[in-house]
């Protein structure tokens, strides 16, 4: 089924982001006021515009004109400091920011110091892994709670970190393979791996031995006894074409395999999106594949679970969820999605945003 939704603030600059369960959006009008739009909720936050503005799933952290940081919450806006904050990022349900090398979390309304000194910082959706250089030493914060990692020896830092959604991987000053996950640090190799990838609950690694294995759910399997071609990890999902040519997928604990081609394809959180062996455009979507068009397009735009395209017709279309909408035959100049919400410019400063297939 193939529906047109739209919805615009006329003349007005978006920033939108969905959240699954809060959506957030924000942008600045002409009179250079900033408006959040929470879940319904139009709200003036700011009678200027920010120097600096990032749209996480639970808040909107910004640097205000005057460089004071602030943070959007729950229906309000909290300062947290005034010009000192130089850096800052946010995610699913955290915001980091630092205050010169001063490393701080906003998580749920409250606010937290990691370290005094922290030059090395990962965020994931609910998980920051950080080099506290107070203590030289590597620790996680998850849930709520710090967690040692490893002591940092000698002035060497970690050769490789990769930190998704809620999981980390890295391998340590032993060359040792290691994997942080739900709190607990798992031996996961005792040698170091030639690569590896990280998504939600995920990690896809070629070992020491070139064996290409999958974490998954605190599981690991041999997916490949040889090295694939190529391997991408998303939430949940490993797409990878194998060294003999199939274009596999590892999805809930199985492994699809879609054929003996070698596709482009994209990934990101939920979706893959491919092209099959007869050049149409497909997705895999938790276990599903739709075709979306005969052919595969250059400017595709992914995240979460959505994928958004501008076909030959000129028409603006969106898959989220498993459903496919066409959402506007006009001119569009831009687009973006942020989350699940698309939002896209028409003209100069017509900006509308197309959120969960319906108008908002």
């Amino acid at each position: 089924m193939t529906k047109i939704r739209l919805f615009s603030f006329l003349t007005a600059l978006f920033l939108p982001s969905l959240l699954t369960a809060q959506p957030l959006s924000c942008y600045t009008n002409l009179q250079n006021q900033v408006m959040v739009w929470d879940n319904g909720i139009l709200r003036k936050i700011d009678y200027l515009p920010p120097v600096d503005l990032k749209v996480g799933r639970t808040c909107i952290p910004y640097l205000d004109n005057s460089r004071s940081f602030k943070i959007y919450y729950g229906g309000g806006v909290r300062t947290l400091n005034a010009g000192f904050t130089n850096t800052f990022q946010t995610s699913d349900n955290l915001t980091i920011f630092q205050n010169a090398k001063s490393l701080n979390v906003f998580d749920n309304g409250v606010v937290r110091n990691l370290s005094l000194l922290s030059p090395e910082v990962y965020l994931g959706d609910s998980l920051v892994l950080f080099l506290d250089g107070v203590r030289s030493e590597y620790k996680a914060y998850y849930n709520g709670s710090v967690y040692p990692i490893e002591n940092y020896l000698a002035g060497n830092a970690f050769e490789n970190v990769k930190v998704s959604d809620n999981i980390a991987a890295y391998v340590n000053y032993a060359r040792q393979f290691r994997i942080f996950y739900h709190g607990d640090i798992l031996t996961q190799e005792d040698f170091a791996v030639n690569s590896f990838d990280v998504g939600r609950n995920t990690v896809a690694y070629l070992d020491a031995g070139n064996i290409f294995k999958i974490f998954h759910n605190g599981k690991t399997i041999t997916a490949e006894s040889f090295a694939p071609q190529r391997y991408v990890v998303g939430d949940n999902l490993v797409a990878y074409i194998s060294n003999d040519g199939f274009f596999k997928v590892f999805y809930a604990d199985s492994i699809y395999n879609l054929g003996y081609f070698q596709p482009e394809f994209q990934m990101a959180d939920n979706v893959l999106a491919f092209r099959d062996a007869g050049g149409y455009f497909k997705v895999f979507y938790k276990g599903d594949i739709v075709t979306i068009d005969t052919y595969y397009p250059d400017n595709i735009t992914l995240q979460y679970n959505s994928m958004v395209y501008q076909n030959r017709n000129n028409i603006l279309r969106m898959f989220y969820a498993g459903e496919v909408y066409d959402v506007t035959a006009a001119q569009v100049s831009s687009w973006r999605l942020d989350y699940d919400v698309l939002q896209y410019k028409i003209g100069e400063n017509f900006y509308r945003i197309f959120y969960q297939g319906q108008e908002n």
